[in-house]
């Protein structure tokens, strides 16, 4: 089943024209957004490292011969992931190429997949983790001393939205549908029969994956698991202090 692009990037560019719209109506809004790249470029950035760093420890030095394994984000930024990350919460980096073949014989191809694969979204969620403890640690022993200083008040909801943008590219990458992480991650615990079967309508999972995209139906259904990770993240965070 073929799925024309064209008409995919038409829709991202009214839903940017839109939300754009919208922003630059609302002062507030437009702030928010400001705050929001640094959590965007941090995100994508650690995820998609996190991809060519075990696919490198694995045996395979794609990533490395690519320059993927760098901390800088130009090296991974995908501009309509980036855009979708803004506006929508969730979104992609340039996937990391790797060449399944070239990785160490001590596991199976499918397994050694799923780790390069599950090693995204995990970074993601061990950002969220050590964000939270910045945030209450600061909120605990430096707010009250500079409770006036407006690089504070920057920083503060700056890493909350942080927070909240790689829990999203988390919970969205682990969407078991090609071509997220989620896809592969699950591979190795198929039977057979539901492996070929699921190798087979790849194209028909990305197809399902554009249409849940598009209208709305993904977000509706990741939005209240965002929000309860976030949520658990932070609680659990605030109990530690």
């Amino acid at each position: 089943m073929y799925f024309d692009k064209r008409i995919l990037y038409a829709i991202i560019i009214l839903m940017v024209i839109t939300g754009l719209s919208r922003y630059l109506s609302n002062t507030a809004s437009l702030i928010a957004l400001l705050l929001t790249i640094p959590g965007v470029l941090v995100a994508i950035t650690f995820h998609e490292f996190a991809h060519a760093f075990v696919a490198d420890k694995l045996g395979d030095d794609t990533p490395r011969m690519e320059g993927r394994l760098s901390l800088n984000p130009f090296a991974h930024l995908d501009p309509i992931g980036s855009i979708m990350l803004l506006f929508a919460g969730f979104g992609w980096g340039k996937p990391v190429q790797v060449n399944p073949r070239n990785f160490n014989r001590d596991m199976s191809m499918d397994k050694a997949n799923a780790l390069v694969s599950i090693a995204g979204p995990l970074m993601n969620f061990i950002l969220a983790i050590v964000l939270a403890f910045i945030y209450a640690s600061i909120n605990k022993f430096a707010i009250s001393a500079v409770n006036t200083s407006r690089i504070l008040q920057i920083i503060m909801p700056m890493i909350l939205y942080a927070i909240s943008i790689n829990v999203g590219l988390g919970v969205f990458n682990l969407i078991p549908l090609h071509p997220l992480d989620g896809s592969k991650v699950i591979k190795p615990f198929l039977p057979y029969k539901a492996k070929v079967w699921f190798e087979n309508y790849e194209n028909i999972f990305y197809f399902v994956f554009i249409f849940l995209w598009i209208t709305g139906i993904a977000g509706n259904i990741i939005s209240p698991i965002i929000n309860l990770v976030y949520k658990l993240i932070i609680n659990l965070v605030g109990i530690f202090f």
